[in-house]
């Protein structure tokens, strides 16, 4: 059985399922209530086939409305989408806060993935003071969560919160934010997002120490520091392909399988919790990641597989795109550079309105990058919607255009030929996500309220199968906007100073 994402619910799509193996993704603890509400939780018109645009002509690579090659416009307005999903429930939310992760259209309600409040914490950080309030905001969210948990005190993190009030598929309401009447934190029991996995503990910890950076408030140093304890203390790997394992279920078992994504983030997590504590032992558990990494590269075809289930044998299919680009990002290691060649190469995707399954409005193209190799030959089905094998996924999209900028300068090969080559592809990759955000997504809301227009980037530019059980949408993303964010402002978020 597939470990399903950290931030979707699972779906049965009836299509056979490779192994899990490994990835943030792929986990998702689903006991009581929670397991039994999926069924119906995604199973709407509205998420089914999220709004978009109904008509729109794209006049070039910036969209109908083009800011420039620069983008200044589209990044100020993905600004503006991060501040509403931050402050969606003022009232229930007046201090810490967590942001929604989706648009409403999901069906996820007020559901706040911690992996995408750690992202919009760094998205805003590379905005200066202009966006400081909104990443203290969010940083002491993640700090009144973890200070809080209903069941732990171990400095964990869940993989998500309600922020918000609303009705249940099933008719409970869920009336409070993120903290509930007796002062603990509202962690996401309705869909089951009650585990912890490696991957969700080390962004936020990387997103707490770039705000130690930015702050000097070492409250945020602190957290960071309880993350760190927790996974080395929980998830430490002793068996042969080592590394750190994925993490604990609902019901806090420890779950054995290994994802290299995982372990890149612990790489970059790790070294910079050494650099501000100028503790050996971080550079300790640092160096026992990195080797985790070094054993899933493959040389002859350039790439990183995405782990191991038992921690013994890897695991070779699918692969997926987040090893090869936060590789690159965490490790900036010039052999293994090759991977975002065969990202940009054997996972590229070209989404044409009217084509096949795509889900574009009229006169629309995206180009980009999906998932895995899986998706792009999946035939599942989600919620009655058959996905499109060439539906771009917007995140990964962007992730692309930051890890080729600074690979094309500071981080990579210079200013020669190859990097101004890698300069200009990550330059057309975010045009293509400027596209996205201005034909896709239109008519969304959070918490009930219309989104600002032109403002989120979609999670993805039509519904697609990642191979791992779960879909993306093409529904307004915090997650995706953030990395957009980051891509456009140069940001490595896995570098010490990195989004200076």
């Amino acid at each position: 059985m597939p470990l399903p994402h950290a931030h979707h619910p699972a779906y049965d799509t009836g299509v056979p399922r490779p192994p899990a193996g490994l990835d943030r993704r792929h986990f998702l603890a689903l006991t009581g209530l929670g397991a039994a509400a999926l069924t119906g939780a995604l199973a709407t018109p509205a998420s089914a086939t999220p709004a978009v645009a109904p008509t729109a002509t794209v006049l070039g690579r910036g969209g109908p409305h083009d800011d420039g090659p620069s983008g200044l416009a589209s990044v100020r307005r993905a600004h503006a989408f991060l501040d509403v999903a931050t402050n969606a429930y003022p009232a229930q939310n007046p201090g810490p806060r967590l942001a929604q992760s989706y648009a409403d259209q999901l069906g996820l309600f007020s559901t706040a993935f911690v992996y995408d409040n750690a992202l919009a914490i760094c998205a805003s950080l590379t905005a200066g003071r202009a966006a400081l309030g909104r990443a203290r905001a969010l940083g002491d969210g993640l700090l009144l969560a973890q200070e809080h948990d209903p069941a732990h005190d171990d400095g964990r993190l869940r993989q998500a919160y309600n922020v918000g009030p609303y009705v249940f598929h099933d008719g409970t309401p869920q009336e409070h934010g993120l903290v509930l009447p007796d002062g603990t934190a509202n962690v996401g029991w309705q869909f089951g997002f009650l585990g912890t996995a490696v991957g969700d503990m080390a962004w936020p910890g990387i997103a707490l120490l770039h705000l130690y950076a930015a702050t000097r408030d070492r409250r945020y140093l602190r957290g960071a520091v309880r993350i760190g304890e927790w996974i080395v203390a929980n998830t430490w790997s002793s068996r042969p392909l080592g590394g750190f394992s994925f993490g604990v279920d609902g019901g806090n078992a420890p779950v054995p399988n290994g994802s290299t994504e995982h372990n890149v983030d612990c790489v970059a997590f790790f070294r910079h919790l050494a650099v501000a504590t100028w503790d050996r032992r971080w550079s300790r558990a640092s160096d026992h990641a990195r080797a985790f990494v070094d054993r899933m590269w493959e040389p002859d075809g350039g790439y990183l597989y995405t782990g191991t289930n038992d921690g013994t044998e890897i695991n070779r299919a699918p692969l997926p795109l987040d090893p090869q680009t936060w590789g690159w990002l965490a490790l900036r290691e010039g052999a293994h550079a090759r991977a975002l060649d065969w990202a940009g190469s054997a996972l590229a995707t070209r989404d044409v309105a009217g084509d096949g399954r795509s889900q574009l409005p009229e006169g629309v193209t995206v180009e980009g990058v999906t998932f895995s190799s899986a998706s792009l030959t999946s035939t599942a089905s989600y919620n009655g919607q058959p996905v499109h094998p060439q539906g771009v996924w917007l995140e990964g999209t962007a992730q692309l255009a930051a890890a080729l900028a600074d690979r094309g300068s500071r981080g990579g090969r210079g200013w020669g030929r190859r990097g101004r080559e890698d300069r200009e592809r990550a330059a057309e990759l975010l045009g293509e996500v400027r596209v996205a955000q201005d034909a896709v997504g239109a008519g969304q809301t959070m918490g009930g309220a219309p989104l600002p227009a032109r403002a989120g980037v979609v999670a993805a530019s039509s519904l697609l199968d990642t191979g791992f059980g779960f879909g993306y949408f093409p529904v307004q993303h915090v997650g995706a906007t953030a990395w957009y964010v980051m891509a456009a402002a140069g940001a490595n978020p896995l570098q010490v100073g990195g989004l200076r």
